[in-house]
């Protein structure tokens, strides 16, 4: 009998399993980034832009709000992709299924046009950050999609433009896959970096082949488990959430 009230106590305290977001600090070269893991296998990534009604979201408080009403919960958002004044993307955009916005593969001013750019691709059971002309090429079908640019991490290796004694700092912040598309991990930095150091962020620490910037100065990042919510006077462009 005491066995049982023993099996029966631990059964109330051991803890639920652990969802598939996970959200930390970490260091590298005495730089503090928050990263948020996610297996995609396990949790529904999608991109927001605007609500039913074609206002733009805009807010990490009007996400949550929207999420809601769908009876579902906000867990991790961050902006994810360039945008003009109007809050329309500069480039590639695809909600559920549906091209709003065409893909850019020229060459052109800003960061967005430092090729090699890049696509994030979210597919059933994954998501995978793409170089721009090889998504010309291969054409996957992405149920979501978002481009942004430079690439930070190409097949393994740091994108060339980038160079280690930079002055160019900005809060940073973007997204790295696995080869098999499972495994995301997103990341902000917490104080100023150059490109170089964000890149070998996800090179050397997060090992991952392929990463995606997808913009400084106006980076914000939502996340639950860690009481995070960044707040911003000026509304976001496109966003990338995971929802529970």
């Amino acid at each position: 009998m005491l066995r049982r009230v023993a099996l029966a106590l631990c059964a109330l305290v051991v803890p639920a399993a652990a969802g598939a977001v996970d959200c930390r600090d970490i260091e590298h070269r005495d730089k503090s980034f928050t990263i948020c893991e996610i297996d995609v296998t396990q949790e529904t990534l999608r991109l927001f832009l605007k609500t039913p009604q074609g206002d733009v979201i805009g807010h990490f408080g009007a996400l949550e709000d929207l999420v809601g009403q769908g009876g579902q919960r906000l867990a991790m958002a961050m902006n994810a992709g360039m945008y003009h004044e109007d809050r329309t993307p500069v480039g590639l955009f695809i909600e559920d299924g549906v091209e709003k916005m065409r893909l850019v593969t020229s060459a052109g001013p800003g960061n967005f046009g430092l090729l090699p750019n890049g696509v994030f691709c979210i597919r059933d059971g994954r998501a995978d950050v793409i170089e721009t002309r090889r998504y010309a090429r291969e054409a996957p079908e992405c149920r979501f999609a978002t481009q942004s640019g430079p690439m930070l991490v190409i097949d393994g290796a740091l994108h060339p433009r980038f160079l280690p004694d930079s002055t160019s700092r900005y809060v940073r912040n973007g997204v790295g896959s696995t080869a098999d598309g499972r495994r995301v991990v997103f990341a902000i930095s917490n104080t100023v970096v150059t490109f170089h150091e964000f890149g070998t962020l996800f090179r050397d620490v997060l090992k991952l082949p392929n990463a995606l910037f997808f913009d400084g100065n106006i980076s914000r990042l939502f996340a639950r488990d860690i009481g995070r919510s960044d707040a911003g006077f000026t509304p976001l462009g496109p966003m990338v959430a995971v929802v529970e």
